[in-house]
């Protein structure tokens, strides 16, 4: 019974916090894009990496949640070996973006 319900909407689940975390990282890569070109024109400072870095963060927690999801209905072994896989480069990639925030946010307090 509890299986059945996992099988049928885990799924669901899985697909739509993987379409949040695609969401939100393309309307931040459009809005960094826009900053970006802003920026340089008008030589205020947007933050463009900062901002950035935060919605790769953002976004890349709502596929880790997906991917925890999809630990639940896994049926073989090399499926949790890839996923596995997956799940460490997200928490890599999470933690050096985390890091490169936290180097950028210092030099922004330096330098006022």
């Amino acid at each position: 019974m509890l299986e059945e319900l996992f099988d049928r909407y885990l799924p669901i689940l899985i697909h739509l916090f993987e379409l949040m975390g695609i969401i939100i990282l393309t309307l931040g890569t459009f809005e960094a894009f826009i900053n970006y070109f802003r920026s340089k024109l008008s030589k205020k400072d947007f933050k463009v990496k900062y901002k950035f870095a935060d919605v790769m963060v953002t976004a890349l927690d709502f596929k880790l949640s997906a991917e925890i999801l999809k630990t639940v209905i896994i049926k073989s072994r090399e499926e949790l070996v890839i996923l596995a896989v997956v799940f460490i480069i997200r928490i890599i990639m999470t933690f050096v973006l985390e890091k490169e925030m936290k180097i950028q946010e210092r030099k922004n307090n330096y330098l006022k």
